[in-house]
């Protein structure tokens, strides 16, 4: 056993499991502001995948990453396409966009029945944003209030397919693309709720590094678990079918976890060869996996139940409840028993 204050680290994969539960180095670096200029019946759904992007950002790091405003043009009551009535932060006229307090971020929130007219304030707002090399976005779209402003210009820009035609139509400047998003130097548009949340994703990336995106994907990603409730890790195409065979196998043995001589029967492939497939494709050996997939289901287990803390350790396969207080604080920084206390 290494030595209690040793922090252990967690392999690539299991890292992004557990980042928003890992000791954080605190940082000084301010968040980067970002505002949302929501236009009336924008799209909810489109709003809030940006949104739950950056709100995810700022879970797997210690010090907040992003900041967020929304915008109403004329009001702060704004009604989005699913008749929500809304209530932004401020209105159009209260965004700074120099000193204390100024966004490094605008995206105009657009929706199927959003007005193609231009609103001449928000024309003027963007023309401005841009002259200060600000980031700019569009979702849905939009591109289209992007597009009166000018700041599309020479570039490619993505909407809904239903607004190609009035684009193409209105502004022969700028060149619709027929991907769902675009990155085009310093403005990021997309034509619907799920590119707006791979917008964000890309922009988050470009910001703060393919580490942090990679965390927040698996935060994100109820949809990568199968209907038989194998995790996205166990069904990961680019993996080998021996190696995925044996992450369900220690999936589903957590209990009672088997050793590698079982595992290496069960599979048909010896010792040696089941510690080369972990270390060329997982970066970490079978034995340091087996233990990290453990101390995940019990860090689970511990934040979502009441079950006592010796209870968990019997069903995570420790042979005793001090050796899984041990492991756990080596992981997390924290015994289990202040974890529990901090999960509200």
């Amino acid at each position: 056993m290494s030595n209690s204050n040793e922090q252990r680290h967690f392999s690539h994969r299991l890292r992004d499991t557990n980042s928003a539960f890992l000791p954080k180095r605190e940082t000084n670096t301010k968040p980067i502001s970002v505002g949302f200029v929501l236009q009336p019946h924008f799209s909810m759904m489109a709003f809030t995948a940006a949104v739950d992007a950056l709100v995810t950002a700022n879970l797997v790091q210690a010090a907040p990453l992003f900041s967020f405003t929304t915008y109403g043009l004329q009001s702060t009551q704004v009604q989005s396409d699913l008749g929500i009535e809304i209530s932004a932060n401020r209105i159009l006229g209260e965004m700074m966009l120099e000193g204390e307090g100024a966004l490094d971020v605008l995206i105009v929130c657009g929706g199927f029945r959003c007005s193609l007219s231009e609103y001449t304030p928000l024309s003027q707002l963007l023309k401005a944003t841009a002259k200060r090399q600000k980031i700019l976005g569009g979702l849905w779209n939009g591109a289209v209030p992007l597009a009166h402003a000018g700041v599309l210009n020479g570039l490619i820009c993505a909407l809904h397919p239903d607004n190609h035609a009035f684009v193409q139509e209105g502004f022969p400047q700028v060149q619709v693309s027929p991907h769902t998003m675009v990155i085009e130097s310093r403005i990021l548009t997309s034509a619907g709720s799920n590119s707006a949340l791979e917008m964000m994703l890309t922009l988050i990336e470009r910001l703060h590094g393919t580490n942090t995106v990679r965390a927040i994907r698996e935060i994100l990603s109820s949809d990568g678990i199968t209907n038989d409730g194998h995790t996205s890790a166990d069904n990961d195409p680019t993996l080998p079918d021996s190696l995925r065979t044996l992450l369900r196998l220690m999936s589903c043995n957590i209990e009672e976890p088997l050793g590698i001589e079982e595992l290496a029967d069960y599979v048909g492939l010896s010792r040696r060869r089941i510690e080369r497939l972990f270390q060329s494709h997982l970066e970490t050996t079978p034995s340091r996996y087996y233990l990290e997939l453990r101390i995940t289901h019990a860090r689970r287990l511990l934040l979502q139940s009441s079950v006592s803390i010796s209870d968990i350790a019997v069903a995570c396969g420790f042979v005793s409840s001090t050796h899984f207080s041990h492991c756990f604080k080596e992981f997390f920084g924290v015994p289990p028993s202040q974890a529990r206390l901090n999960r509200s």
